[in-house]
């Protein structure tokens, strides 16, 4: 019963998801779905990003959060229009589902938007069997975690269109195998780009806003 159950709600998902990608093509707005574990450092890498891209590109935030606006507040000093989820209000969902990614982009003015980026609530599971209608999923790793999270949690690197490895500022000061983690991930994805980058120095940050900026372009183009 519970398969089934979890099976309905997956395929009400993907029906909105299709609707969402539809309508984000006619508006020519590029989809971008953020996800990782709690403490990756995902909202700096972001506002790090938005530092780089704005105002060349014209750049929206979702901000999914089970509590708090926190992420929200910091990323709105961007000068982005940013919109807060906040999942505890739908039983404290560990993730960001279609649907409502729908009710929140009725608040914002797509056809000023080129880019939207979703940053998914800290999960490295349930957002993974999500689909929201995005073009792109990433998913930012930190050194502090350890290197064997993409065979733990494989779905999320699978599904994935590249990773961040944040934090490589603290590889002096960690036991951490960077060519285990590589390693890995190339495992689970194989071929998948991997961006090593420190949010704090903005070491690396080029090369993903590089990559970045190379799929809109071929959705846009």
């Amino acid at each position: 019963m519970e398969v089934k159950v979890a099976r309905k709600i997956l395929n009400a998902n993907e029906i909105m998801a299709d609707q969402n990608r539809k309508f984000f093509k006619e508006k020519r707005v590029f989809v971008l779905n953020v996800m990782s574990s709690p403490g990756s450092g995902k909202t700096t890498v972001l506002e790090r990003t938005l530092e780089i891209l704005l105002p060349d590109v014209r750049t929206a935030v979702i901000v999914g959060d089970v509590c708090t606006t926190h992420d929200a507040d910091r990323l709105a000093n961007s000068g982005a229009p940013v919109l807060q989820i906040m999942t505890d209000a739908f039983g404290g969902d560990c993730h960001l589902a279609a649907h409502v990614v729908a009710n929140a982009v009725s608040d914002l003015n797509l056809d000023n938007i080129d880019l939207l980026i979703v940053e998914n609530v800290g999960n490295l599971v349930c957002p993974a069997e999500f689909d929201i209608g995005e073009d792109a999923r990433v998913v930012v790793l930190s050194v502090p975690e350890g290197e064997d999270k993409a065979v733990k949690y494989p779905l999320m690197f699978r599904v994935c269109d590249a990773t961040l490895l944040n934090k490589i500022d603290l590889l002096p000061y960690l036991d951490y195998d960077r060519d285990a983690a590589l390693k890995f991930i190339s495992q689970i994805h194989p071929e998948m780009p991997i961006f090593e980058m420190s949010a704090k120095t903005g070491d690396g940050f080029m090369a993903w806003v590089e990559w970045l900026k190379a799929q809109m372009a071929k959705k846009l183009s």
